[in-house]
């Protein structure tokens, strides 16, 4: 007898090698063509429903780590909730317009200015919809289960005319108007921006001390007097038009060597420290509060001009001397005191950051250029106290990472002010995972300026408004709605083809256009409100799914983003939050906790993983990091991943070989008839059952991979 006949082993056709980089291709396609996305949804209709709404990715460029950990949380969210039985269709969608793809063509050798506006637009859109077929295939290769065949597009004429009516809703409320303001202009990209496309970084910039001299002291300071004002932006003092002071500190007119300087009295000893002065030659000779010295007149550096003494509850003693350089074409505080006092908005700098005729002999100057030579004109006028240079963190666009100006210029502005009340109720009645996720997004919208949408590009979906011959604005519900009807049957294209008399409604006329012409605006909308629509164009028009969302999942940065202009328009056309719950991922880095970059060679890439491992191993990655705060990823974790594959695999393959012989109907065991050891098992298998789906209910998959393991 041969004894290893007498064995009992495990036998399975499960093999020990998953060979998922060659295998999962064709699994997926066996899915598509059995189409079990939708049949996952008929199996759940009429069920409870459950919304995820995507976010949409920018279509331009290959996919990255952050795409991969987002799409993948979100296949985990909906393929566990139609396990449990709910109807949850998910609806894949892409951001279309915007800058990088003009910028995209232009690399690519596309000449924009032989073309015309309407030729250049629809190669944009070309290279757009080429751009998502490329993201598409590569999402569905990491195993994304959604409607890849029916998504949502930005660009779409339908998108774009649920757009346009959003913008007449919030138009017919008074929330859209026009006005000229100082905004966050980028030289680099000739726009202007929104909060969420500004980043910061370290900048360089020159750190000046200048003397005002006294023009009237209006009896309350000598004439012989200089106020003291500190700035790191010199090149906007052609714009400086007051000096502002609170009215609540105490200023004093100190003697410095026969000198007279007026400066915040809680900031003496700092500007003794950064001018060089000898504390023991400061004398005060003089101290008044602030709101003595509204109206006291001072002169210009070196223009024919006054510049007024007002008051202004923004300024600090954090830094500087008390006594604020205001020039309203450059700063909004500025901007929001000079309206009170009825200032110029002065703001002599172009689209490219060049200052124009308006800045005298600055003329044809880039602005940062111009520093060093507004420097040297105060030394040479005696009103340069002290220059040195300072780094500091300063604002820069996010795409081109150039740094960005203030710059007053007519833009369209959507009123946060009239809605910021409502949009933070919105966000008391929103689930969050996490508090300081809700902190977050409170404190933007608290915080928040008025949003610019305009933006002068060409690449965007234009703003629906119209001009009489007067200049007066046409902004009606009827010129609106004909627009958006317009787009829907055409495509926003039709709005640079035809002629504005072409884009009215039939037989339109207008009080202050009495020959009948008329002009369009050529500015287009910002792409946050674009996809910042997606509640209407989306939720609200797509059957299969409803408005407003279960949930919004994206990554942190979407707080000043897409989080936060999805709610704005919302709550000012429906009066609610387009999302009943709020959650966000971290960023991916390195193993070590850097950003990738190239020159680091520290990039991994969703492609590269699942050719040389396979989708499963990126998804179960996704699964085993804290994906509230940043993760890490690399080859050697990627390793450890690979091994932990292995062991749930080959336990598997264990369990299966062992019941491979196993028939129910005659080898089941009463439940009376168990041995301890068995309902031990079978209790701790229920435990783990019901904390796993309790995890699943919380978004916490790595509580459920640490169990597993």
């Amino acid at each position: 007898m041969d004894y290893k006949d007498t064995l009992l082993m495990p036998k399975t056709d499960f093999p020990m090698r998953g060979g998922l980089p060659n295998k999962e291709p064709k699994i997926q396609e066996e899915w598509d063509e059995k189409n079990i996305y939708q049949k996952v949804l008929d199996k759940n209709e009429g069920n409870p429903s459950y919304i995820l709404h995507d976010g949409p990715p920018y279509a331009n460029g290959n996919l990255h780590m952050g795409h991969a950990l987002n799409k993948i949380l979100k296949d985990i969210i909906t393929r566990y909730k139609s396990m449990r039985g709910y109807y949850a269709p998910y609806v894949p969608g892409w951001d279309t317009h915007g800058l990088p793809i003009e910028q995209a063509l232009t690399k690519k050798g596309v000449k924009r200015k032989e073309l015309s506006v309407a030729e250049f637009r629809k190669k944009c859109e070309a290279f757009a919809l080429e751009q998502i077929e490329n993201q598409k295939k590569d999402f569905k290769r990491l195993g994304i289960k959604g409607d890849f065949n029916n998504p949502y597009i930005t660009l779409k004429p339908e998108y774009e005319a649920a757009q346009i009516r959003l913008f007449g809703e919030m138009a017919d409320k008074g929330l859209i108007y026009k006005g000229k303001k100082p905004v966050y202009w980028s030289p680099s990209s000739e726009s202007s921006l929104a909060e969420a496309e500004i980043e910061y970084q370290d900048k360089r910039s020159p750190s000046i001390y200048v003397a005002f001299d006294v023009k009237d002291g209006k009896g309350i300071v000598d004439p012989d007097a200089k106020f003291i004002i500190w700035t790191t932006t010199p090149w906007t003092l052609p714009s400086n038009v007051a000096i502002t002071v609170h009215p609540d500190l105490t200023y004093g007119q100190y003697n410095v060597n026969g000198q007279k300087y007026i400066i915040g009295k809680d900031l003496a000893s700092d500007v003794v420290e950064a001018l060089g002065w000898d504390e023991d030659t400061l004398v005060l000779e003089n101290e008044f509060k602030g709101k003595e010295l509204e109206y006291v007149e001072a002169q210009h550096p070196f223009f024919e001009r006054e510049s007024l003494v007002i008051n202004g509850l923004h300024v600090t003693t954090d830094a500087g001397t008390g006594c604020v350089h205001t020039a309203p074409g450059h700063g909004e505080d500025d901007y929001i005191v000079g309206q009170k006092y009825n200032l110029p908005v002065i703001s002599p700098v172009d689209d490219k950051g060049v200052f124009t005729d308006e800045a005298g002999q600055f003329e044809g100057m880039f602005y940062d250029k111009a520093n060093k030579e507004i420097t040297d004109l105060l030394k040479e006028n005696g009103a340069l106290l002290h220059l040195e240079f300072i780094t500091h963190s300063y604002p820069h666009d996010w795409r081109t990472k150039k740094p960005v100006i203030f710059r007053a210029t007519p833009q369209w502005f959507a009123s946060i002010d009239k809605v910021r009340q409502d949009i933070l109720n919105s966000i008391d009645e929103t689930q969050f995972k996490v508090e300081w996720g809700k902190t977050r997004i409170y404190n933007m919208i608290r915080d928040r300026g008025e949003w610019v949408i305009s933006r002068q590009r060409v690449w965007g979906v234009p703003l629906p408004v119209f001009y009489a011959e007067n200049g007066d604005i046409i902004m009606t519900s009827e010129t609106v709605n004909h627009v958006a009807d317009l787009f829907e049957a055409n495509g926003s294209n039709i709005w640079f083809e035809r002629d504005a008399k072409d884009l009215l409604p039939e037989g339109f006329t207008h009080p202050s256009s009495p020959n009948g012409e008329f002009t369009k605006e050529t500015d287009i909308m910002d792409v946050w409100f674009d996809s910042g629509s997606s509640h209407r164009g989306v939720l609200e028009a797509r059957p299969e799914l409803s408005y407003p969302a279960d949930l919004y999942l994206e990554g942190s940065d979407q707080y000043r983003g897409w989080f936060n202009s999805s709610i704005t328009t919302s709550v000012a056309t429906r009066g609610q939050s387009p999302y009943k719950m709020l959650l966000s991922h971290g960023f991916v880095m390195d193993g070590e906790g850097k950003k990738m970059s190239k020159s680091l060679g520290n990039v991994i890439v969703p492609d590269q993983i699942v050719k040389q491992k396979g989708a499963d191993i990126a998804r179960l990655w996704v699964s085993s990091v804290d994906y509230l705060a940043d993760v890490r990823i690399s080859d050697e974790i990627l390793k450890q991943t690979s091994d932990v594959y292995r062991k749930i695999r080959n336990t598997l393959r264990f369990m299966l070989g062992n019941v491979n012989d196993y028939n129910p109907a005659t080898d089941a065991i009463a439940e009376d008839n168990l041995l301890e050891v068995d309902k031990y098992l079978l209790n701790r298998l229920r435990e783990f059952t019901a904390n796993t789906l309790d995890h699943y209910d919380n978004y916490d998959y790595l509580d459920i991979f640490q169990a597993v393991q």
